[in-house]
Order: structure tokens, then sequence, then C-alpha cells
């Protein structure tokens, strides 16, 4: 089994906190990252509220066998969230069968705002969780 720079093998997908994914993207530190945020809720949820610099693309897409969006294809590891942290696991484990370095955030867009963690609308005002 080889590690990954999250510290776990490749045969499961691992997960982390919402503080390590801002600190690993660069949210945390106002600096860019090495890691992409890949944020896989539906579209509506998405306007209402995301973390900036996110990509987005929908778990349904991605379950259809979808390619990552092309700004994000080239970026690696991708930490994968959701609202609550089900859909991410369940597209961290999809995108590790096709060996993308892929972990989630525990708790999702839910953990990452009650860490006071910054989320934008679609018009890149304050936004909120749906």
């Amino acid at each position: 089994m080889t590690t990954t720079l999250f510290g776990r093998g490749k045969s499961s997908p691992g997960r982390v906190t919402a503080r390590d994914a801002a600190l690993r993207t660069g949210h945390a530190t106002g600096r860019g990252g090495d890691a992409l945020l890949l944020d896989v809720r539906e579209p509506h949820e998405w306007r209402a509220g995301h973390a900036p610099g996110a990509v987005h693309m929908p778990l349904a897409a991605l379950a259809a066998g979808a390619g990552l969006p092309a700004g994000a294809r080239d970026r690696r590891p991708v930490i994968v969230i959701c609202r609550s942290g089900n859909r991410s696991r369940r597209a961290a484990g999809l995108l590790l069968a096709r060996g993308v370095e892929a972990v989630d955030v525990i708790g999702g867009m839910r953990a990452w705002a009650a860490c006071g963690l910054p989320v934008v609308d679609a018009h890149g005002g304050d936004g909120t969780v749906a």
C-alpha cells in the first residue's frame, strides 16, 4: 500500500477536518495552498454559499463518469466537500478509484462555516450553507 500526502493508503479515501482542509487549500493562511477544494453539492447549494476559489462539480456528474473540470485536472491532491460529508465521502472514493489522490472533509460545509472560514454566494457576497 502506497502512502499519500494525507498519510492514508490508496485503498480507501482519507478524511480531513475543515481546519486541515483550509490549511491545505490556503484558505486559513491567505496564500495559495497545495490542494484543490472540490465542492460536489447541487447547483442551488453552490449558489447559496461555497468556499472562495473552490471548484464546483455536482456528485451526480462525477458519478456519471465526468472528468474533473478543466481548471482542476492538473491540481492534486483534491479535497472534496459537500454539505455534511456524506456526498464528499462517496466522491472521494470515486476519484480515488480513478487514480486521483482525494480526501473528504469531515462535516462538510457545515463544519467549514462553523470554523469561521469564508463562505461566499454566487455573486461574491456573504454566503450561507444550504
